[in-house]
């Protein structure tokens, strides 16, 4: 039987697993931070490049992360599409120019402007997609709850991030079996059978998920309260390592990532870089 494929964490021994938690949270808020925010074409390329550097060096098979590019790349689609569709003269708006490329009807015209605005947010997918995904696959759900109650967050409420991308394998690893004891019997879902038939496959498969995940919620939630867990103001860390030289220098990474939007949000006046004035 093949081996099934979870979208989570992956042990692995690279540069990008190796860098501290705290180091790899900071960067992550601080760069996403600057994508979200920034629509100057130059530093979301850069950040294009850095990050697909970031996700080359941590070693992530594209076996493990195919369904969710594809499923990213529909997304970029619809909403181009949509953007097109309801706003085709949002980029004149938005540089207040018009260098016609093509006549249309009516307000449906291509224009610079308009393919520089969707260029730069399709670019935006291109930066932030390696990084959340080297963030996902090289971050230990024990050493992100440890960072994210070292910079402040509730030590309950960083335990209760950890459990759920610690969860989020094991549905996985369940959805894969009950579809594989289905299919033993004969029962599975199959490309050829009809929408009801596969909404129905699709049901058997979902209620007794639902179920498990609520076994292991239950027995989850009573070893917490065993254990006197949320008692105490403050607790320790088994998995908490001290930042080292390469940690510190991701940090100044991120913060220089941040300040390079700041500089450029000054220097356009706007988070639009504007190549047409």
């Amino acid at each position: 039987m093949a081996q099934q494929r979870t979208f989570g964490y992956k042990k692995k021994d690279t540069p990008i697993h190796n860098i501290n938690a705290v180091a790899k949270l900071i960067y992550f808020l601080l760069s996403s931070l600057a994508i979200m925010l920034t629509y100057d074409t130059r530093l979301i390329l850069a950040l294009t490049l850095l990050n697909g550097v970031i996700l080359y060096f941590a070693k992530i098979e594209w076996r493990d992360v195919s369904f969710f590019v594809k499923l990213m790349f529909v997304f970029s689609v619809i909403n181009l599409a949509g953007i097109y569709i309801f706003e085709p003269e949002y980029g004149v708006e938005l540089y207040q120019s018009q260098t016609v490329l093509f006549e249309g009807i009516g307000r449906y015209t291509i224009t610079a402007e308009q393919l520089f605005y969707m260029f730069n947010v399709t670019l935006k997918y291109f930066a932030t997609v390696p990084l959340v995904l080297a963030f996902i696959f090289t971050m230990n759900p024990s050493e992100l709850s440890a960072a994210l109650n070292k910079i402040g967050v509730p030590y309950s409420l960083a335990y209760s991030v950890s459990l759920t991308l610690r969860y989020i394998p094991d549905v996985q690893r369940d959805y894969q079996n009950i579809r594989n004891g289905q299919l033993a019997r004969g029962q599975g879902l199959v490309e050829q059978d009809s929408v009801m038939e596969k909404a129905k496959s699709i049901i058997k498969i979902v209620m007794p998920l639902l179920l498990t995940s609520f076994e292991r919620i239950d027995t989850v939630s009573q070893a917490m309260m065993l254990r006197r867990f949320g008692t105490q103001k403050k607790r320790s860390w088994y998995v908490e390592k001290d930042l080292i030289t390469r940690d510190y220098l991701v940090i100044v990474l991120g913060v220089v990532v941040l300040i390079a939007f700041l500089v450029l949000l000054w220097v356009n006046n706007s988070r639009f870089y504007n190549p047409f004035i």
